[in-house]
């Protein structure tokens, strides 16, 4: 008996399954039984030996990188790099074949979302040295007053979180917090606990937007490489967003911070010279990138007489143009006449350039494993299996990212890696790539542990010990990413 045979047995009776009623469960059970019997009877399986090679390639390539980075102290572009050419060397890759595919993988996250990325970090400076961060994130725990302020610190990481990337965010933020919340009247006595519950939900904002809402670059990337719909991904990814932030931020930091004790952190941040801007310009600051890049997004909604008026919306939503001209116009509004000091100018960059450089190669890293596990034929091998129904694009997408987020530790290379090999996937299935990239994007912070530098970061600005670390972080990042999947899978359920 063929496959093709088997198949149409499948076709033909598979409905009639006895006791069974329709539906995607029911549809999803029959397609998994098709491929059972097909394997019995004709001894195929949808994983070839030279699948299964590939498979086996890219697990000894990314444990290469992973004991490079962990146990050599290499940094991970370095690391990721020797990876990707052990990828494509043992999956029988030319080697001609596999240096084109770093070279390409490399420069095209570089060419786009590099600019992101340094455009993200140098507004992030400007917040900092103008101290309008501080203001916002002090004027925000004054509104919700001591009862409220890990309600207060979660909404302040939301909205400065939308702009920066999450290490930014996480420097910038966490020391002002901690100051912010001294000042509060009831903090004596809170003690350890007290100071957690201000600083956890601020993290668990920090990072559900890191990972769910553009313009960050992860989601972004995603966007672009699933072809997705920016408007509708940040509206869900906002939908998404708000009840993971909830539940991963003031309800679970109730829980774990208990009996966890912290010492004065490592790290720290100084404060910036001069008077802070008024709040509300800092908020619009913050606020204007989105603002651009949604009105982009609704150029796409308008009636078509009034699109060919409305056109600028488009140029005006790019997210290159967008961060490009924030940063512009928040250099007069955030520092007035101290903008044409050399000193400010001095600080603001060089506070951008000092994280950007090994942000920048780490992304570029990423993509180069990404292109050559494309070129490989990964992206193939998954759309394969998608195929059979056997798992929902959905599901596969969160999986895989899972995967990449533990081996190399960077939720921003776990986003790169599994958008660059999902659009197979999305194509062949119909899958609505929005849900997709908020797939992605969940399952890139599963369990933040030793090999991701943001652990370190996070432990180091939190003053916890590293056991309290993995109690307190690790465990918030997994609720995030389990959350996230569920509220995802209902979404698209229901949408």
């Amino acid at each position: 008996m063929t496959c093709e045979a088997v198949v149409q047995h499948h076709a033909r009776y598979g409905a009639k399954t006895p006791g069974l009623k329709g539906g995607k469960g029911a549809d999803r059970f029959r397609a998994g039984i098709a491929v059972i019997v097909e394997v019995a009877i004709v001894g195929e399986a949808p994983v070839s030996l030279a699948d299964w090679r590939l498979v086996m390639a890219a697990v000894l390539g990314i444990a290469v990188s992973i004991l490079l980075i962990v146990r050599g102290r290499v940094h991970p572009f370095l690391g990721l790099l020797a990876g990707s050419f052990l990828v494509g060397l043992l999956a029988g890759l030319p080697i001609e074949e596999t240096a084109a595919a770093v070279q390409k993988g490399a420069g095209d996250i570089l060419g786009g979302t590099g600019l992101v990325v340094a455009l993200g970090l140098s507004l992030g400076a400007m917040l900092l040295v103008s101290n309008g961060a501080a203001a916002l994130a002090q004027a925000g725990l004054r509104l919700t007053g001591r009862g409220g302020a890990p309600w207060g610190s979660l909404l302040t990481a939301l909205v400065l979180g939308l702009p920066l990337f999450f290490e930014t965010g996480l420097v910038l933020l966490l020391p002002i917090l901690l100051v912010a919340a001294a000042r509060l009247p009831g903090q004596d006595g809170q003690g350890d606990w007290g100071k957690l519950q201000i600083l956890l939900p601020a993290l668990a904002g920090l990072s559900v937007v890191h990972a769910l809402v553009p313009p960050h670059p992860g989601p972004l990337l995603a966007v672009n490489a699933l072809g997705a719909d920016l408007g509708k991904t940040i509206v869900r990814g906002v939908i998404v967003a708000i009840p993971t932030a909830i539940l991963a931020g003031p309800i679970l930091s109730r829980f774990i911070a208990r009996g966890v004790t912290i010492d004065p952190p490592v790290a720290t941040t100084s404060e910036g010279e001069g008077q802070a801007p008024p709040t509300l310009v800092t908020l619009g600051v913050v606020l204007l990138p989105v603002v651009l890049i949604a009105a982009g997004a609704i150029e796409h909604l308008l009636p078509p007489g009034v699109k060919p008026r409305l056109g600028w919306l488009g140029f005006a939503g790019n997210p290159v143009f967008a961060l490009l001209l924030t940063n512009l116009v928040a250099l007069p509004l955030l520092f007035g006449q101290r903008l044409f000091d050399a000193r400010t100018q001095g600080a603001i960059w060089s506070d951008t350039l000092a994280p950007a450089g090994a942000i920048l190669l780490a992304i570029g890293a990423g993509g180069a494993l990404k292109q050559v596990l494309v070129s490989a034929g990964l992206s193939d091998l998954l759309v394969r299996l998608a195929g059979h129904g056997a798992l929902s694009p959905i599901l596969l997408a969160w999986v895989v990212a899972v995967a990449i987020r533990l081996a190399t530790g960077s939720a921003t290379v776990a986003t790169i890696t599994t958008a660059g090999i999902m659009p197979g996937v999305v194509a062949a299935t119909g899958a609505s790539p929005e849900w997709v990239v908020l797939a992605i994007g969940s399952g890139s912070v599963f369990f933040s542990h030793v090999n991701d530098p943001g652990f370190w970061l996070v432990k180091s600005y939190l003053g916890t010990s590293t056991a309290d670390t993995f109690r307190t972080w690790s465990v918030l990042e997994t609720v995030i990413s389990v959350t996230g999947l569920v509220c995802v899978l209902i979404g698209s359920h229901l949408a």
